[in-house]
């Protein structure tokens, strides 16, 4: 393993983290759309659409435009909107009697703009089943030009209406996995290094750092369960993702107990080296190709995207990235420490002998 001499790197990681901290936690969402009412329609239909917002300033905007968007060049402009409060607003529609589409039911995009939120949108806002009609006239519908909507200003993270505040988690569970993989990658190399070499500090090295990756995992399981149980009502399902994971970390936790059960260094030392290659190898297939092979409800899965448009964008990147650097850092610190004291220990029984 590269030596890195100095307090430096440990320092920057606990300020990396605690910039990690202060601004993940403190930088607000974009506005968003958590509730509308109805969610079924007619073609030709008047309908007065109910809405609630999430941080939006209905109410404070000089202007609020809303749209439904059938697809990316059609689009229909509410005739009123009416604020109740920030957070509430009824939006007046009149719907064509013909839609873009030639499918029964057609999805429409709620789109609601002004110049304290900026443009947000919910997907999905609006069910419109088509109705039995002759009329083959789109005149109704418009076309939006993308440039006339408004932005907000400052830094916010992507609203997501399934996620809401827990989006937050991504610098904490997914990097955490992050960190977690670098760190058994060295651990490996040093497994390698140990049974290519037989120096005894490379089975010191992979053992340890091994461990510290291993409560990386544990953390991660942990902080992926209360993330569950916000997004999906439970703190654990039958998910393929997860069970995966859960295996692959039951393979790791078996290495601590090959470790514990001889007595005898040098034995152990090879016993662990190979474990811990063979459990490296499992982790692969468990947890990034199985998963893959099947749907998944977590994201990154079985056609469930993840790091990507809204679930990772410039702002989140800002403080994801920083993170994962930070508890490499720090998992590193942690594993100098124990490392420094097993070869103490090391010394001192070479030394009885």
């Amino acid at each position: 393993m590269i030596k890195i001499k100095g307090l430096w790197w440990k320092a920057l990681g606990a300020i990396i983290f605690l910039y990690v901290l202060i601004g993940g936690m403190t930088v607000p969402l974009n506005s968003g759309i958590t509730y509308t009412n109805p969610s079924n329609a007619k073609t030709g239909q008047r309908i007065v659409m109910e809405v609630t917002g999430y941080n939006t300033h209905f109410k404070s905007a000089l202007q609020n435009r809303a749209w439904l968007k059938a697809d990316s060049s059609h689009f229909i402009q509410a005739t009123s909107v009416q604020q109740n409060d920030e957070m509430h607003v009824l939006l007046h529609f009149d719907l064509p009697f013909t839609m873009p589409s030639k499918e029964k039911v057609q999805p429409l995009t709620l789109i609601i703009d002004n110049e304290i939120d900026g443009a947000f949108v919910q997907p999905n806002a609006l069910f419109v089943t088509v109705s039995d009609s002759l009329q083959n006239d789109l005149s109704q519908w418009q076309t939006l030009q993308l440039g006339s909507l408004n932005k907000k200003s400052g830094l916010t993270f992507p609203y997501r209406n399934i996620l809401n505040e827990t989006i937050r988690n991504t610098f904490f569970h997914v990097a955490l996995w992050f960190a977690m993989f670098i760190l058994l990658i060295i651990g490996l190399y040093h497994a390698i290094q140990y049974l290519r070499t037989g120096i005894y500090d490379h089975d010191i090295q992979s053992a340890t750092i091994n461990k510290v990756a291993i409560m990386y995992g544990v953390f991660g399981l942990i902080t992926g369960s209360i993330w569950a149980k916000f997004t999906w009502n439970t703190f654990w399902t039958t998910d393929v993702k997860l069970n995966m994971t859960a295996v692959a970390m039951l393979i790791y936790l078996a290495y601590l107990v090959l470790r514990g059960a001889s007595t005898d260094t040098d034995r152990r030392a090879k016993l662990s080296a190979s474990y811990s290659i063979f459990a490296f190898l499992a982790l692969i297939p468990l947890v990034f190709v199985i998963p893959r092979l099947t749907d998944s409800l977590h994201p990154g899965n079985g056609g469930n995207p993840a790091l990507g448009g809204e679930d990772l964008d410039n702002t989140l990147r800002l403080f994801f990235y920083p993170s994962i650097i930070a508890l490499v850092l720090l998992g590193m610190w942690m594993s100098q420490l124990k490392i420094r004291y097993e070869r103490l220990q090391e010394k001192i029984f070479q030394n009885q002998k």
